[in-house]
């Protein structure tokens, strides 16, 4: 058997909250994790003042059946099937819905949070070489280790970056955070960390604290 890919014209949505224009100072990209859609997940930025801020939420390309084979649904970023295929997929489109929504502009502060399933997605999606922004938002996740190192160094510490997570979170062991200082020693990074009472959750009290930090 021969495996085979091939390129084609692929259309997919995004989600945002407010517009960019002239009073516009902040933009937010913000991958949703697994099983989430961006029309839902958005609501979770709704407290940032829509004046001043943009919120941008792409999906995954994939997406399923919560349940069976009806009821809610929910997208994912990638599987282990194919996920060079799938992490190249992204990372085109993450790049298509940057240059539609900001193109040339150099004057908006920008920030890449991702949450959950989100974080490595956000994570590959920053660690390219000629994507511009200021900040960068890890919640619930962990640093995907296949990062390029060096270009990782050379970029990543130049930025502020923010590692979130809820103290009862329950996807967040012992084991993903001993990872996670891992891959902050070997990247060379100096992340903010922030660790507020609650759940596997983006907390608003903690969001709000991040988005005061360059209004």
């Amino acid at each position: 058997m021969n495996e085979v890919h091939l390129n084609f014209q692929f259309k997919a949505r995004y989600c945002q909250l407010g517009t960019i224009n002239e009073q516009t100072e902040h933009v937010w990209f913000v991958c949703h994790g697994y099983g989430q859609l961006a029309e839902s997940f958005i609501k979770n930025f709704e407290v940032l003042d829509d004046n001043k801020h943009c919120i941008i939420a792409p999906e995954g390309l994939s997406r399923f059946y919560l349940n069976g084979f009806v009821g809610r649904v929910g997208a994912t970023w990638m599987t282990k099937e194919d996920r060079l295929t799938d992490i190249e997929n992204y990372i085109n489109y993450l790049n298509a819905i940057y240059e539609d929504a900001i193109g040339s502009r150099k004057d908006l502060h920008i920030t890449l949070l991702g949450f959950s399933q989100g974080v490595a997605t956000i994570s590959r999606w920053a660690n390219q070489e000629d994507l511009h922004f200021h900040r960068l938002v890890l919640w619930a996740g962990v640093i995907p280790p296949d990062l390029n190192v060096d270009l990782a160094r050379r970029k990543l510490n130049q930025l502020e970056i923010f590692i979130v997570y809820g103290d009862m979170d329950p996807y967040i062991k012992q084991q993903q955070l001993n990872e996670q200082n891992k891959h902050i020693e070997d990247l060379r990074i100096d992340p903010t960390i922030l660790v507020f009472e609650g759940l596997h959750v983006i907390d608003r009290k903690t969001l709000l604290k991040i988005s005061t930090g360059s209004d």
